[in-house]
């Protein structure tokens, strides 16, 4: 069964005796104008935390990236409905999460170090408007199918696509496309992404025949399970801009018709970074596949000698040149997307700031903050060139804060030392946390976040719940 955006309390769905009409249905039966977004545009920073994003400020002598001072600023809760990590045939491998407490997350560091979510789970909210359990991808509580936002936007005749800097069939990437009860079925959700899905853009890692510093595989690949296995694979280099059918064990499957005129459409394959700069001007293929020639992530995962260590200041080690970076992967997926006069949605992910927090790199932490910002700024280009603030939609915000990221102490601000020093700051953890993230938000129907702010920390002030992002771009979306 599949589950549609549905207005009733799914941002309570642990408390199901709290069914109001979500605010912004109140306020539109008031007679408050709707706006509505020609193209919506989602970035998520995973793992990104206020403190990742103020340590990267101070580091590169900055006053505020260009979304900070977005006319939009709120917080948000990611918590899950439940917590723990689902193992099938363990009832008990999930449990009820307890929501978000305001006094205890302020006070106790074991308080966030409990009933977090991850990144799949988040990233099903962020897709579908229902809060689940961790692991899923696009799957309700209860197992049933949801719709999410590139299957809406699909339906009303727009492009839609995703964008990140680790392997594409990774969680966050997932979650807006496929359906899964884990996460960690990659080979099944690449499948799912590329031949079940109407996706015109799927840009990310995963490529086995190179390693994780862009070299080739010459004796033998590492696991093809982030793009299916290895046989479908080489089908997809050799029948790049032209093949539709495909080999898959003893079945046939055939591509999708990502552009509705019934046909079933060829996948182009992009891989070199010279074809990813190519990609931002001009023509372009229909439907994109990029996949640089890296296994896991664009930079992060990068080999590193061994005078490099967790506090070693960003950019220690050089970047490897043969890969292109998540700004030049993002400027080629909106001059393909941006074609189509319907308009388009696009997730958009700096997923390896998760990554670097987990090992609780300092500079490689800085590192992804960086390759992020500038895909944001590549967006806001593209919108003022492009497009225009009154036709689209761009949200900024992570999916969970990772690392537990403060001060000298916890809940003491990072210290500033200065442009090119590593702040003074310190991980706590190395697992996602259940504090609030920060969402900013411009262009056409942001300040349908602010009004839709009903919760409030005594820190952070109104939040609103992850889930309630694409409750609102399918109500704004409504006809």
């Amino acid at each position: 069964m599949k589950n549609r955006f549905r207005s009733c309390c799914p941002s309570f769905f642990i408390l199901p005796f709290l069914c109001l009409l979500p605010i912004w249905s109140l306020l539109a039966q008031r007679g408050e104008t709707l706006p509505h977004p020609k193209n919506v545009i989602l970035m998520i920073g995973d793992g990104m935390g206020y403190n990742h994003i103020q340590a990267a400020d101070y580091y590169f002598g900055i006053k505020k990236q260009v979304y900070e001072d977005f006319p939009v600023r709120v917080a948000m809760a990611d918590y899950p409905v439940k917590a723990g990590e689902y193992e099938a045939g363990n009832p008990n491998s999930n449990y009820y999460s307890t929501g978000y407490n305001t006094v205890a997350a302020w006070s106790d560091t074991a308080y966030l170090k409990r009933n977090f979510t991850e990144s799949a789970a988040a990233a099903t909210a962020m897709a579908t408007g229902f809060k689940t359990y961790n692991n899923a991808i696009g799957m309700s509580v209860t197992y049933d199918t949801l719709e999410n936002l590139v299957e809406l936007a699909k339906s009303k005749g727009k492009s839609a696509g995703v964008v990140t800097s680790v392997e594409f069939s990774h969680a966050t990437p997932a979650g807006f496309v496929a359906h899964n009860k884990v996460r960690t079925n990659y080979s099944q959700i690449a499948y799912q992404m590329l031949l079940g899905s109407r996706c015109d853009v799927i840009m990310g890692c995963g490529d086995p025949s190179y390693d994780d510093n862009g070299i080739p595989m010459t004796k033998k690949w590492k696991n093809a399970k982030y793009v299916g296995d290895s046989a479908f694979w080489v089908q997809l280099q050799a029948g790049s801009g032209k093949q539709t059918l495909f080999t898959i064990g003893s079945k046939n499957l055939t591509t999708q018709d990502s552009d509705g005129d019934g046909l079933p459409d060829p996948w182009t394959l992009v891989r070199d970074p010279e074809d990813f700069r190519t990609l931002i001007h001009g023509n372009a293929p229909k439907r994109v596949l990029g996949c640089p020639k890296v296994y896991s992530t664009l930079q992060q995962n990068r080999a590193k000698p061994n005078t490099e260590n967790k506090d070693s200041p960003p950019y220690f080690t050089p970047f490897n040149s043969s890969i292109p970076s998540l700004a030049e992967m993002t400027g080629g997926a909106l001059n393909v997307l941006g074609r189509n006069s319907n308009g388009f949605f696009v997730m958009i992910e700096g997923g390896a700031i998760d990554w670097a927090s987990h090992d609780n790199q300092k500079g490689r932490l800085i590192e992804e903050m960086k390759s992020f910002n500038e895909a944001v700024e590549t967006v806001v280009e593209w919108v003022n060139t492009h497009s225009n603030w009154d036709e689209t939609l761009l949200i900024v915000t992570g999916d969970h804060e990772t690392g537990l990221l403060w001060g000298v102490d916890p809940f003491k601000p990072i210290g500033d030392k200065g442009f090119q020093n590593l702040p003074e700051m310190k991980f706590y953890s190395n697992n996602h946390t259940n504090s609030l993230i920060a969402l900013f938000a411009k262009g056409s129907g942001s300040e349908w976040f602010r009004k839709m702010a009903d919760e409030y920390d005594s820190n952070r002030g109104p939040f609103i719940q992850n889930s309630e992002i694409p409750q609102l771009i399918n109500f704004l979306w409504a006809e």
